[in-house]
């Protein structure tokens, strides 16, 4: 019977937190502190020999930032993926809170299947599909211990895909939040293992 470890990863703190906008798409760097999150976890997990046989990343700066950092301590190279990408939250992307009201009202109940908004945007329903096809990629390759560095909403989706979760349940990933789950490749069993902030996280 093969069992894999799969950890998924969000990044550090990015720019768009710090500018309190819609991030998403929106492709804005780690900060300081989230370059400091990222090397005092890649430290952590160097001091104690954590291993891994691959490292898949999302393509936007911030999480490839973070796979680099993370990579570069365990000595392992960094695939980046497309699919991997945060929710394609279209013309939000890079606006305030305020800005994205104004201009962009969300309907009191949208269906899984509507894009967004009515100028784009990736619907609930694509966001699980891209997340399947996503761990479809990943689970049928190699490697018994793999880590995949993305973003809340992503991860989220394929948190609810590998536990077959309801399309509104949340797992709450803070700046390099960890969930480990063991996938039985022999099985469509899914253990969800832990699910926790960084062990070495000061952002309070």
């Amino acid at each position: 019977m093969r069992k894999r470890t799969l950890v998924l990863l969000r990044h550090g703190r990015s720019g768009a937190d710090d500018e309190g906008v819609h991030e998403g798409r929106y492709d804005s760097p780690l900060t300081e502190v989230g370059r400091d999150q990222a090397t005092r976890l890649a430290q952590h997990w160097r001091d104690g020999r954590m291993h891994f046989d691959r490292i898949v990343c999302s393509s936007l700066v911030r999480a490839s930032e973070t796979a680099e950092i993370v990579a570069a301590a365990l000595a392992v190279d960094v695939e980046v993926s497309g699919l991997w990408m945060e929710h394609d939250n279209g013309p939000l992307a890079g606006l305030t809170e305020d800005e994205a009201a104004a201009r962009f009202p969300q309907p009191s109940f949208r269906s899984r299947w509507a894009p967004l908004t009515e100028s784009g945007g990736e619907s609930i329903q694509g966001i699980h599909r891209r997340a399947s096809e996503a761990l479809e990629a990943l689970l049928s390759g190699n490697g018994e211990r793999l880590l995949v560095v993305a973003h809340g909403g992503i991860l989220n989706a394929a948190m609810r895909v590998l536990l077959g979760a309801g399309l509104h349940s949340h797992f709450v990933f803070s700046d390099n939040g960890i969930a480990e789950l063991v996938v039985d490749d022999n099985s469509d069993d899914v253990q969800l293992v832990s699910l926790h902030r960084s062990p070495v996280d000061l952002s309070g």
